[in-house]
């Protein structure tokens, strides 16, 4: 009978032993780290303001690891602060001036820029204006007392409206009546106001107002191809997701959102 329970007992005790053994064995699961966001910082003119947030809600659909951050303003003001040290992966130029005095100082990865979109200059008045403009040269009439556009020295639309006026040959006779403005968007709200009887803005700008109407678009040879140019900046510490990005912007279905707002793809 001992020797039958003492038998038990050991079979109990390895039983147990094994037991213990085999649990000893299992680690506890660890719960996987999530990935890190990354942050991009894209410096882009802000007449592409509603394209970029319609792009960056899909872009970061498509990847969750990545945050845009975009940079709004003149072209001119982007370059400045870029050279300055401005934390920037990319930089979305309204005219290839800026881009290339960038490239210049090897700020700009020159292998990966590129002339993505294209757009129009045109003359706008409130919605309710009665005044009879239908082309530039009208804007000398004695009516239109004030003409908003961009600041000539920063401002990429102030330097295509200045030069269509300087080829029309009606710059010196409206100089006079013209108030600049920090950035195409700030003309466009000074027309929304009434604070302007008209002022000169990309077809992109006008269409997304309810407020003003398009007069006039300047004629065909009046001024330099109005040309886009994006590249990745060499600062960058995100290269990958830079690329990923500017990859992202010629997508069909971020040229469709480009030309939803007004834009023509460049060829």
């Amino acid at each position: 009978m001992k020797k039958r329970l003492l038998s038990f007992l050991t079979a109990a005790i390895l039983i147990i032993a094994a037991i213990a053994t085999g649990c000893g064995g299992e680690k506890p699961t660890t719960p996987a780290t999530p990935p890190q966001k990354v942050e991009l910082n894209v410096s882009a003119a802000v007449s592409l303001k509603d394209a970029l947030a319609e792009i960056q809600k899909n872009f970061e659909a498509l990847n969750p690891t990545v945050k845009l951050t975009y940079n709004l303003g003149a072209s001119g003001a982007l370059q400045k602060q870029i050279e300055q040290g401005a934390p920037a992966d990319i930089f979305f130029s309204a005219a290839p001036k800026q881009m290339n005095d960038l490239e210049a100082k090897n700020l700009v990865n020159k292998a990966t820029r590129k002339n993505l979109v294209e757009n129009k200059l045109v003359v706008i008045v409130p919605k309710d204006s009665a005044l009879v403009i239908s082309k530039y040269e009208d804007l000398t009439k004695d009516e239109v007392q004030k003409i908003s556009i961009g600041e000539t020295a920063s401002v990429p639309a102030g330097q295509y409206a200045q030069e269509v006026l300087k080829k029309l040959g009606i710059w010196d006779k409206i100089q006079s009546k013209a108030v600049l403005a920090k950035d195409v968007r700030t003309v466009l709200t000074y027309v929304e106001t009434g604070n302007v009887e008209a002022g000169i803005v990309y077809k992109t700008d006008a269409a997304s107002s309810e407020k003003v109407k398009i007069a006039a678009t300047a004629p065909e040879g009046s001024h330099q191809p109005i040309v886009y140019p994006v590249a990745v900046l060499t600062g960058t510490k995100q290269e990958k997701a830079a690329t990923d990005f500017l990859a992202y912007l010629s997508t069909p279905e971020s040229k469709a959102i480009f030309e939803k707002y007004g834009f023509t793809m460049s060829k």
